[in-house]
């Protein structure tokens, strides 16, 4: 495993490690350390729904697959702090039936995990943006005929034109009027049948 993409996300390429993220708790904690930062088992347990104990063992778990890491920054010695080990992590689905398994089960969680997330933001997030940003978030259900290799080609022309954004927090400070986006993008072929082109 290894950051090697534009976006500098964690690269997944282990079933095990599939497997291991592939828990509610496991991905819960992952997402949270990755959007707000460092934090201790005791500070988690409230955003994950398990007790310390319990997030203290899934993040050991994930330690053994190198998705956290301890964080160095902490004034206090008493308590262990983590970190993500990157911003965001990836997968594909490996060629063997052991990791075709792991990553299904994988994408399964993440489905049921964001599955909500379009509602919560329209329940919670939009009522708060000013106008301008209200009518700049969209939703798509486009439907296209590609072939394989157009669609490889299509996702690394989209990490082109997000790489400079997402790395944006690296590279310089962004400017005074910018706020966080968040893009959730599905692709999802779809089986080959006589009503493919309609």
């Amino acid at each position: 495993m290894s950051l090697k993409n534009p976006y500098g996300d964690f690269e997944i390429t282990e079933p095990q490690a599939l497997r291991a993220l592939a828990h509610p708790v496991r991905l819960a904690i992952l997402d949270r350390l990755q959007r707000h930062g460092p934090a201790t088992a005791t500070a988690l347990s409230p955003h994950v729904g398990a007790t310390p104990s319990v997030v203290s063992w899934h993040l050991r778990h994930l330690a053994t697959f190198g998705l956290v890491t301890d964080w160095d920054g902490a004034t206090s010695k008493r308590e262990r702090w983590w970190q993500a080990a990157a911003r965001g992590f990836r997968f594909t689905l490996p060629d063997d039936a052991e990791g075709q398994a792991a990553g299904r089960q994988l994408r399964g969680e993440m489905f049921a995990r964001y599955a909500d997330a379009p509602q919560q933001w329209l329940l919670q997030d939009e009522p708060r943006l000013d106008a301008e940003w209200r009518g700049l978030a969209g939703v798509a259900d486009t439907r296209f005929v590609a072939t394989a290799d157009e669609m490889r080609q299509l996702e690394e022309a989209i990490e082109e034109l997000l790489g400079p954004y997402v790395r944006r927090k690296d590279d310089q400070a962004p400017p005074a009027d910018a706020q966080v986006v968040r893009m959730l993008r599905y692709v999802l072929p779809e089986p080959g049948d006589d009503s493919a082109a309609s």
